[in-house]
């Protein structure tokens, strides 16, 4: 995209899809994880299984970055600002998300997980973006927050079988909350990480900051691990979540990210659920109570209202009358 002294100028609309297709395919990877994390955490401790899915991630991301700076005419040279940059927003999206993530699977049903995390991120994303005056408000978009946070409580009592928060999987669901408001800074601190720096080396800079710092937390549960009880189908799984999910995905997202704004792209976590639920459904066995269902729909339709200020996108773009935010250009 060509740099102009005016207006800033709409990203080619090849450009844009191929951004939205890197999303996709994000999203869908993000979905199966919930699945597959969850079948780990049943063979080991979550701390553990979270440091091997980043600290395999990360080789795979290190390997990368090599093959394309050998293959690339242009190597740019080290630096410790963009790492440093990288890894503090590493230390959020990587290692606070997958905390709060994969404690929350230890606790909750996957299910929960793929509802709460995708669906209230970009509710969470919107109201810091409008707090911050990065948006602007509107009362569709109050009306969607405050519908989709309404969804989220009913959702949680949903999770709640009488025991309140001795009750495992209400534990786990306010588990999936603190890992959704993660996600939401992590997309916003992303969007401006990415000014100038290549993709690759900012997902590889992230993801070894995040590991590092799950391998320092993991590493009392490590010793207390018995390595020759956990099964050869374990360490597959960890192997294709440490490629796909981690990064595969978190290469897409950042590349994603270049293109679109924040509350954009977090607009496609809604087809997370899809994925996440169908394999939880069908490879678990999981399911949701009455309740959760009504929260879920609650919740859905409030964050499409709040992301999207009430409007269809095309004819958002149409308008002439509606300002389009900064950072959905």
């Amino acid at each position: 995209m060509t740099p102009s002294s005016g207006a800033p100028q709409a990203p080619a609309r090849p450009h844009l899809i191929h951004a939205h297709f890197h999303l996709l395919v994000t999203m869908v990877l993000f979905g199966t994880a919930f699945t597959g994390s969850k079948a780990v955490v049943g063979q080991m401790p979550h701390q553990t299984a979270a440091a091997f899915r980043f600290g395999g991630g990360a080789l795979v991301l290190l390997v990368v970055l090599a093959v394309t700076r050998r293959a690339s005419r242009e190597r740019p040279a080290f630096s410790w600002r963009e790492a440093v940059r990288a890894g503090l927003v590493g230390l959020v999206g990587v290692f606070g998300y997958n905390v709060f993530f994969f404690w929350g699977l230890a606790l909750a049903p996957s299910v929960d997980g793929t509802i709460l995390v995708p669906v209230l991120s970009p509710v969470l994303t919107t109201a810091v973006l409008l707090v911050t005056r990065q948006e602007r408000a509107s009362a569709a978009r109050v009306a969607g927050l405050g519908l989709g946070l309404a969804g989220a409580a009913i959702f949680l009592l949903g999770a709640d079988d009488g025991t309140g928060l001795d009750g495992s999987r209400l534990t786990g669901d306010l588990v999936f909350l603190a890992g959704s408001a993660c996600w939401a800074v992590y997309s916003i601190a992303s969007k401006k990480l990415l000014g100038g720096m290549d993709h690759v080396r900012a997902t590889a800079y992230g993801t070894c900051a995040g590991a590092v710092a799950l391998i320092l937390l993991a590493v009392p549960s490590m010793a207390s691990l018995r390595w020759s009880d956990v099964p050869t189908g374990t360490w597959l799984t960890l192997a294709c979540l440490a490629v796909g999910p981690t990064a595969v995905a978190y290469v897409f997202y950042y590349r994603g990210l270049g293109s679109v704004g924040p509350s954009t792209a977090t607009m496609l976590m809604f087809t997370v659920p899809v994925f996440g639920v169908a394999s939880s459904v069908l490879v678990l066995g999981e399911s949701f109570t009455p309740l959760q269902d009504i929260g879920t729909v609650v919740l859905l339709a409030g964050a499409v209202v709040a992301v999207t200020d009430g409007r269809v996108p095309w004819a958002r773009r149409r308008s002439a009358t509606v300002p389009v935010p900064v950072d959905d250009r």
